[in-house]
């Protein structure tokens, strides 16, 4: 049975306190994230900050050739949309919808606007702010010193700490644009986590059988990550009752 929709699936909107909650509660807008909807573009204005509850959407950088790689994904533990109050308003990257679900979005005015309060909504967006350049520093450092499959079990793991689901609905090809590399590169590393037993991988669907397996064989940048965002949103207090 599905749960209900609650913008307290998302971490940083549960974080905030009633009186808060509450001046935003109606401006916040449920929408669909469908697989591979594009939220920005590169220089385009950012309209709107999207808190994800349920879809996962990846951060990532497309060259003049048409390559690309994920500089972080986010989730239900975030929002997309920091160039708002960082001062930007555009990015030279994009955002788009890695695995679907749903969101809750709310005007860029009003965005800002919360986060100029100086209240409890901007140490939390700073904090988020930190803990994903962790994240997107990481990403650099893993693609250039580790290999495809240490690769690929972090990129699983950061999944599944976002959705409820041990099976994932996403295809090889999506999984070698988002590492940067040739599909090829990820055939062989899940092919390997499959014959250990940690995986199973049909055509779009990979189903982890063994996450112990895969925190075996991931290299330490999953574990930095995840400490860092424990450690900077460690006093994350849920409200209770909606």
């Amino acid at each position: 049975m599905r749960l209900p929709h609650s913008p307290n699936q998302n971490h940083l909107l549960a974080a905030l306190p009633a009186p808060d909650f509450e001046r935003l509660a109606a401006h916040l807008e449920l929408v669909a994230m469908p697989l591979g909807k594009y939220l920005y573009e590169p220089d385009e204005q950012l309209w709107h900050a999207y808190f994800p509850t349920t879809a996962i959407v990846s951060l990532h950088y497309v060259t003049e050739s048409g390559a690309s790689a994920e500089t972080a994904g986010v989730g239900n533990e975030g929002v997309v949309g920091i160039a708002l109050f960082m001062g930007g308003d555009t990015t030279p990257s994009s955002a788009m919808v890695q695995t679907a679900g749903h969101a809750y979005r709310l005007e860029s005015r009003l965005f800002k606007q919360e986060f100029n309060r100086a209240g409890l909504m901007q140490g939390l967006l700073l904090r988020y702010t930190q803990a994903l350049m962790t994240q997107m520093s990481l990403t650099a450092v893993c693609n250039r010193h580790h290999s495809i499959e240490q690769r690929l079990c972090r990129w699983l793991l950061l999944t599944l700490d976002r959705v409820p689901s041990q099976d994932l609905v996403i295809t090889q090809e999506q999984i070698a644009i988002m590492l940067g590399v040739r599909r090829e590169g990820i055939t062989e590393a899940a092919g390997n986590l499959q014959r250990a037993g940690n995986i199973h991988y049909r055509r779009g669907h990979i189903t982890v059988l063994d996450r112990s397996g895969l925190e075996a064989s991931v290299c330490e940048c999953y574990g930095v990550v995840k400490k860092e965002f424990d450690r900077l949103l460690c006093d994350v207090q849920y409200r209770k009752g909606l």
